[in-house]
């Protein structure tokens, strides 16, 4: 029998309700921050869950606290601010830190924790909020082999596929990578259908020719719903946080000296559209807000 963790969890929103659930599952002790972000917690509570007022006492209860936060302030903030984790782990804790984030501050967070004597994870998420509640995320790990190794089964709780990616700060590296690609796809698919309405080409018929070639693939089902009915709830993230996503993959592409002409146009594509008032809508949305143009 796997062993049962005290988990602290801060962030209970879209994708964290889905985790915390699937621990609670699977018999681990739970405890969160309560905070405005949160989706509605009676489940939790009703199944177990304790509610705390600050990341100081989600932390002095637990013996892994996981951060499910928008990205990299909020990571800092709930961290190292007054009242933050650091202030109540134990020596010996462990930080999971499943938010998306930018990787030399993921590192730098590493070596904080480490000094006061607590361990560090980087667990970036790919999927979507039906896949947390199903307790089928894919995890990207970034860790020492001996704490992947420890903490596999926990992740497994909540994970469908782990990847170890390697050290500290490598989970976040390869989310960039893969969200940039995801929302690169995004960009690039969402103009295509724009501009295939101007051109007065049935929905159906855009949608039959790139499924049958080379526009075939996970975006273009995310997408799908909506470009055929309207409906963008299969791919239920927000405009800001892909911007937010996209500005991380530049400013690590930036660090590594890397190349980022194709990021650079992708991301002010983006830019404008939530410059425009639109960052609370989904991204699917793109659609029809590019056919506004």
């Amino acid at each position: 029998m796997s062993k049962k963790y005290r988990i602290g969890m801060v962030g209970v929103g879209m994708m964290g309700h889905g985790i915390a659930a699937s621990l609670l599952r699977a018999g681990h002790w739970l405890s969160f921050l309560d905070h405005p972000g949160n989706q509605p917690v009676d489940d939790l509570l009703a199944t177990g869950a304790e509610r705390r007022s600050s990341a100081r006492e989600v932390a002095a209860d637990a013996e892994v606290v996981i951060l499910c936060v928008t990205g990299t302030p909020q990571v800092e903030s709930v961290l190292f601010d007054a009242g933050g984790v650091l202030e109540g782990l134990p020596a010996g804790a462990v930080v999971v830190d499943c938010s998306t984030a930018i990787p030399r501050s993921t590192e730098n967070i590493a070596t904080r924790l480490a000094e006061a004597g607590v361990r560090f994870m980087d667990a970036a998420m790919t999927r979507t909020p039906k896949e947390a509640a199903e307790g089928r995320l894919n995890l990207i790990v970034g860790a020492s082999e001996e704490l992947f190794c420890e903490l596999q089964p926990l992740l497994a709780c909540f994970s469908e596929n782990i990847t170890h990616g390697g050290p500290v700060g490598s989970g976040h590296k390869l989310k960039l990578l893969h969200n940039f690609v995801s929302l690169g796809f995004t960009a690039v698919l969402a103009e295509a259908a724009a501009a295939s309405r101007r051109a007065n080409i049935d929905d159906a018929v855009f949608l039959e020719v790139l499924g049958n070639g080379g526009g075939a693939g996970v975006v273009l089902e995310r997408l799908r719903p909506f470009i055929a009915a309207g409906d963008p709830s299969g791919f239920r993230f927000s405009l800001a946080n892909t911007l937010k996503d996209v500005g991380y993959y530049q400013a690590m592409a930036e660090d590594l000296g890397a190349a980022r002409g194709v990021a650079e146009a992708i991301h002010g594509l983006y830019r404008d559209i939530v410059a425009r008032g639109h960052g609370d809508r989904l991204a699917p949305e793109l659609v029809s807000l590019l056919g506004e143009t």
